[in-house]
């Protein structure tokens, strides 16, 4: 499969390039990258054939949607899909008196919580104006999750419904967004938002990967019978399937423990056996499934988005598929490309 193949998204009139571009390192997640680094990235992948690009008021505090949108100015609009996200609304202040962490250098906005339905279609009409492009194609309700939310979750989860939902909602009927949909840490917050409200699609950091495939009994089956795609960021559960199991790889921002560290180990071999980069095999075992639409890469410099782009593409033949599932290392009803 090529980055630039496109996949339909759903049941929407819209399709997606299989690869993506995720926006969070250039809003300067950890490190900052530079106004130039950034421009030149959101080039060469374009170059790559990547036509997807997600973003969210939260990286950098709006500094990713503005870089997004100066580096997609001038290229042709149709030929580009943008997705962004509500449920923060940011409000100028002095950099002295905003916590910034985890981003560095961000733009001078406070981040604030709201999921109402004005607060929503506020952030919807801030975050335009932050892309200075004349439309936004798919939004997602962002971090309604447990993992965000803690003890919360619930309440925050039913307010989303209510306003967020019918915000969202009334920009899809009147035509101002093609997709709507939740972007969040955990399957199972996705597959209850599905069974609540009439959703297109999603974005789910992780959940589905060489490592967790607890998704495909009930989540994933549901979106097939809706017509709901799925995004998939964090596909390299936030490190190891990129790095292999060398030591202080990371497994869902944390140290990977034994169990996982044993079990990459064990899908190395297999790659080694028939010549597949491990990355490679990740990227392209999240795009097999029919309902994934493409695989959101957040990248940090040119090299690593030149690597995605090699990875992606790389052949890999069935028989390593075949291999994984004989030694229970993925599910035997895992989809696969052949």
């Amino acid at each position: 499969m090529q980055p630039s193949t496109k996949r339909k998204l759903g049941r929407v009139d819209l399709e997606v390039s299989s690869l993506a571009f995720g926006t969070s390192p250039v809003g300067n997640l950890f490190a900052p990258t530079d106004e130039a680094t950034s421009d030149v990235m959101f080039q060469r992948a374009w170059e790559g054939g990547v036509r997807l690009f997600d973003t969210a008021p939260m990286y950098g505090h709006g500094l990713a949607e503005l870089r997004t949108g100066h580096s997609l100015r001038w290229k042709p609009r149709d030929e580009f899909v943008i997705s962004s996200k509500v449920g923060r609304v940011l409000k100028a202040k002095p950099r002295a008196q905003i916590d910034f962490n985890p981003w560095n250098n961000a733009a001078p906005n406070e981040m604030i919580f709201d999921y109402s339905y004005d607060g929503t279609m506020r952030s919807f009409e801030d975050s335009l104006q932050r892309l200075a492009l004349e439309r936004i194609d798919i939004c997602f309700i962002h971090d309604i999750d447990v993992f965000t939310r803690g003890a919360d979750q619930p309440e925050v989860f039913a307010q989303a419904m209510d306003g967020a939902w019918r915000a969202l909602e009334s920009l899809r009927d009147q035509g101002v967004v093609k997709a709507i949909g939740v972007g969040v840490n955990e399957w199972q917050v996705c597959h209850e938002a599905l069974k609540q409200r009439d959703f297109d699609c999603f974005l789910m950091a992780g959940r589905y990967t060489l490592l967790e495939q607890e998704s495909l009994d009930s989540f994933l089956p549901l979106c097939e019978e809706r017509g709901a795609s799925v995004l998939v960021g964090g596909g390299f559960n936030s490190g190891i399937l990129a790095t292999g199991a060398v030591q202080g790889a990371r497994y869902n921002y944390a140290p990977a423990p034994a169990a996982i560290l044993e079990k990459v180990r064990a899908i190395e071999s297999i790659c080694r056996d028939y010549e597949v980069p491990l990355p490679a095999a990740a990227m392209q075992f999240v795009v097999s499934h029919p309902a994934v639409a493409s695989f959101v890469a957040g990248t940090r410099t040119l090299s690593q988005i030149d690597k995605n782009v090699e990875w992606f593409s790389h052949p890999i033949p069935g028989e390593f598929w075949t291999s994984l599932k004989q030694a229970g290392l993925i599910r035997e009803d895992a989809p696969t490309l052949v």
